[in-house]
């Protein structure tokens, strides 16, 4: 895990999603590797499920119906 921190500091720290992902992500998994999902719920509260199901959101949208759309229409 700290080779993965090791290479994301040497990124640009002025992009976004390696920002992102760097304090939320990684942190979130440690608060549950540490002290458990309780703990994890505690700290982050509802931000947790809106980015779960955010993620899900628009994996599903994607994958079931925008794929399914073009393909249909000759698109892709």
């Amino acid at each position: 895990m700290n080779t993965l921190i090791g290479i994301l500091n040497h990124l640009s720290a002025k992009n976004i999603f390696i920002r992102f992902y760097k304090y939320y992500i990684i942190d979130s998994i440690l608060i549950v590797k540490r002290e458990g999902f309780k703990s994890l719920l505690k700290k982050r509260g509802w931000k947790v499920f809106a980015v779960v199901i955010g993620y899900y959101t628009v994996r599903d949208t994607l994958f079931y119906i925008v794929i399914p759309f073009l393909i249909a229409q000759g698109i892709f």
